[in-house]
């Protein structure tokens, strides 16, 4: 008689919830948690299967009367550059990420309060506090890293490096094929800069520089303006019942 090993992982089902994408819908997740030694394979393998990563958490959806969630993973070596993203480009050529490790700053916290304030008031991540943030960042088994974005300064050139106030924040998972974008924020005064489009335009580069195939940005959910933006990254892979489908 086979026996399950005793670090495999448990999966479980949440109850159903209110549908943060799609009026009308309720959704369940499917989730188990990454811990220990097996957390960072186990992460890899996950992600590549449709999972999203939250802390310790790894979760996908598994509602019953609907299959809206897609997961979306972007071919960087492949990537073609719209006209609007070398405007976006162009526009934040005065900034420069730097990664480093997961430890959350006061800074951090002041900017993704304000983006939350002007972006996500009515969402689920509305009433974070500085110790919730903290968890979010620090509370992970696997390889994480924070990139910051800022103005170039002097030194940059050097360093690295970039001066000045912090315009731009991701929590990015390093996996085996590639970068996955855990969650991003920045500037909402920033109008003009597009900032979300940029630090996915940054993150193709970087996977890229890496020699990672893959930019990993979740879920593209069809009929939800939240989520519509993804579909613009192309070419790209969507996880389906025959597996990963490129789609142009």
């Amino acid at each position: 008689m086979t026996k399950e090993p005793r670090d495999a992982p448990q999966f479980y089902l949440t109850a159903p919830a209110p549908c943060p994408y799609l009026p009308g819908q309720e959704e369940r997740k499917v989730f188990t948690h990454l811990v220990g030694k097996r957390a960072i394979g186990l992460n890899d393998a996950l992600t590549q299967s449709g999972f999203r990563r939250s802390q310790t958490i790894a979760y996908r959806p598994a509602c019953e009367a609907c299959r809206a969630c897609v997961s979306v993973r972007v071919k960087v070596n492949e990537f073609n550059l719209s006209r609007n993203m070398r405007r976006v480009l162009e526009a934040n050529a005065d900034l420069i990420g730097n990664a480093q490790p997961s430890e959350p700053t006061s800074e951090q916290y002041s900017l993704f309060r304000a983006y939350l304030d002007t972006r996500h008031s009515d969402g689920g991540m509305a009433d974070m506090s500085v110790l919730d943030y903290s968890m979010m960042v620090e509370d992970s088994h696997v390889e994480s890293r924070l990139i910051e974005y800022r103005p170039r300064g002097i030194d940059t050139f050097m360093t690295g490096r970039g001066q000045g106030p912090l315009a731009a924040v991701c929590l990015t998972d390093v996996l085996v094929d590639g970068l996955s974008m855990v969650y991003s924020f920045y500037d909402p005064t920033a109008h003009d800069r597009s900032l979300g489009t940029y630090m996915i335009l940054e993150h193709i580069e970087r996977a890229r520089r890496m020699g990672l195939p893959h930019l990993y940005l979740g879920y593209w959910v069809e009929g939800s303006r939240k989520m519509a933006y993804k579909a613009r990254f192309t070419p790209q892979e969507r996880l389906g019942h025959n597996g990963w489908e490129r789609f142009e």
